[in-house]
């Protein structure tokens, strides 16, 4: 019986396809655009959008690791810090800005998305909300920084370093003077909510959001 060769390559684009938040950012992705995508891990969210919408794709990764496996998919990704580096990319350089589960790991969140906002003609950035029911409820009970599936390091292993709820990211978004075309909110097992909730609602059962910013 022949049995047939699975694809690593196609395994990977596939598991990525099924991510909740890689779809709504593939749908908001223009055609042909260029995109650039910060902290890009593995390649996963780049891979699927040129495969998608045949985007003008570039990245740049912290981790050699993660630089090597964009590499070797064929992306064209650098390895950098968002933190010390954007300021060498150019205003207006590409049509869209991603930060995905990456601000909160930044020294400097503010200046970081100043940059991607002068990068980009528009920034998709999501993180992780620690105003989360979970949250709250485990620092209250047990006196312990949590651990979540959107947060699963301990305090002393994980990168992230600036921990902020859906509040605090609002409040920043008003203070850099960005304008917020559309916003997501996703449960703890990935499923969407419904954004004719109050904003303290979502704070309080959203375990990520994502919002979408302009100049």
């Amino acid at each position: 019986m022949n049995q047939q060769t699975v694809n690593p390559d196609q395994l990977a684009l596939d598991t990525a396809a099924k991510r909740r938040d890689f779809r709504i950012i593939a749908n908001l992705v223009t055609p042909g655009s260029r995109v650039l995508d910060i902290g890009c891990g593995d390649g996963g969210l780049l891979a699927l959008l040129q495969r998608e919408k045949q985007i003008d794709g570039r990245g740049i990764e912290l981790s050699q690791a993660g630089v090597n496996a964009c590499v070797a998919r064929g992306l064209f990704v650098v390895q950098g810090d968002a933190d010390s580096d954007l300021e060498n990319y150019p205003d207006n350089g590409f049509d869209t800005v991603i930060l995905s589960q990456t601000i909160q790991a930044t020294r400097n969140p503010k200046t970081v998305l100043e940059h991607l906002l002068r990068i980009g003609e528009r920034a998709i950035v999501s993180f992780p909300n620690f105003g989360h029911w979970h949250i709250r409820g485990s620092l209250i009970a047990f006196g312990r920084m949590p651990v979540t599936k959107s947060l699963p390091a301990t305090w002393y292993e994980t990168p992230n370093i600036h921990f902020c709820t859906i509040h605090d990211f609002i409040d920043l978004v008003g203070e850099v003077g960005a304008k917020t075309e559309g916003i997501a909110a996703f449960k703890a097992d990935g499923s969407p909510l419904p954004l004719s909730r109050p904003a303290w609602l979502l704070n309080l059962i959203a375990s990520e959001a994502m919002f979408v910013l302009r100049r």
